[in-house]
């Protein structure tokens, strides 16, 4: 009677257990590890939310990046306020500007007019701007609902030499700076698998013709190649050719290295049996790179792709801001960096320098969640976690 009593007390809680923990696949594994990485995580929020700001930068910035107030050249960033001599206000408002000159240095700058209040709305109508590209209409996030070069406007960021809102240049310049890395990433993908799947796959002549391009290209200095490339382009260009020629340079210079990891690979992954499966049955030598080798590599191609973005931002900031990436009337972080280029420039007008904290941030950001997601894609690696299966 002991013994009968005690086998189901037994038997129940493994078959709990073993239901409990039942097999994960290969990519549940990876998404449980990512969420674990805490810095992965915030970075990836932060990665969404800059995305976000790029694709609705016109609905979120109060002016359009263009637009000229020569009333308020190098106004300082303005002040938003809750509290006026009559005590708190539930809306938001902001003062006045009115210029004052030094009597000693005959600079002039703007303080707050406290005799003139205008409160700021949401949801205005403002300038005309499209949505995505595609949707045309005047409605902006916030703004103070008062024309264009008159008293009452909201600098968040302050205003360049020509009046333009920093906040607004700001926020439109995170589409170029955010997409040359997923564009000129997109080419560099293209051309590192292609050469290096037929290099490694393929072998013999091909595969020593390919090294010694690769060789030969990475055999330049980066940085020279770079501002000489971007030098090269010609003056009379569009600022839509220059972002694509921009493109290309990252690209030309970009897919060696990657070539090279995936040529290893592919060594190793065209003697598996699928990969010679595939062969067997008559599979062209592309079709079997592209549709068999490819997926194999996945992980590395989903890490190195989220790593080499924050490069791409950085050498495109220093590109136009050295004056040889893009060109007005675009805009991007590095060219609105452009203008705090001395030290008086940074010291008088310091909120011009603001673009770059937007740099730092994207390029942690993207870095933190590239090494979670290299981490998460490593069973070996400690710092994503113990996985069991």
């Amino acid at each position: 009677m002991i013994e009968k009593s005690r086998v189901p007390a037994l038997e129940i809680p493994l078959q709990r257990e073993e239901s409990a923990h039942e097999p994960l696949t290969y990519w549940q594994l990876v998404w449980r590890r990512l969420r674990r990485h805490r810095l992965g995580v915030i970075g990836g929020v932060v990665v969404g939310i800059l995305v976000f700001i790029a694709l609705f930068a016109d609905f979120l910035s109060p002016y359009d990046y263009a637009t000229q107030q020569r009333q308020f050249l190098f106004a300082s960033p303005t002040v938003v306020h809750f509290f006026s001599d009559q005590g708190f206000s539930i809306q938001p408002f902001v003062y006045g500007l009115r210029e004052i000159t030094d009597p000693v240095t005959f600079q002039q700058y703007y303080v707050e007019d406290h005799t003139k209040k205008y409160p700021i709305y949401f949801f205005i109508q403002g300038e005309p701007h499209k949505v995505l590209g595609l949707i045309p209409t005047r409605l902006r996030l916030f703004g103070t609902a008062q024309p264009i070069n008159t008293l009452g406007q909201i600098f968040i960021f302050g205003t360049d030499k020509f009046g333009r809102d920093v906040f607004s240049r700001t926020l439109i310049g995170s589409r170029v700076s955010l997409a040359i890395g997923p564009f000129s990433l997109i080419i560099s993908l293209f051309l590192g698998i292609l050469f290096g799947g037929l290099s490694g796959y393929l072998g013999g002549w091909v595969d020593m013709l390919i090294q010694r391009l690769i060789e030969v290209i990475q055999s330049f200095p980066q940085l020279p190649v770079f501002l000489a490339l971007a030098y090269v382009l010609p003056p009379g260009w569009s600022p839509t050719l220059v972002f694509f020629g921009i493109i290309f340079i990252f690209s030309f210079i970009g897919w060696t290295g990657l070539a090279r990891v995936l040529r290893g690979q592919f060594l190793a992954l065209r003697e598996q049996e699928f990969a010679l499966a595939a062969k067997a049955v008559g599979a062209s030598n592309l079709r079997i790179i592209f549709k068999h080798l490819v997926p194999n590599t996945m992980s590395y191609l989903i890490v190195i792709s989220t790593l080499a973005i924050p490069a791409t931002i950085l050498g495109e900031s220093g590109l136009s801001f050295l004056g040889l990436g893009i060109r007005e009337p675009m805009t991007s972080w590095g060219l609105l960096l452009q203008q705090a280029n001395s030290i008086p420039t940074l010291t008088l007008y310091p909120w011009l320098f603001i673009p770059s904290t937007f740099i730092v941030i994207s390029v942690l950001a993207f870095n933190s969640l590239g090494d979670a997601l290299r981490d998460a894609f490593d069973p070996f690696s400690i710092q994503g976690g113990r996985t069991r299966t």
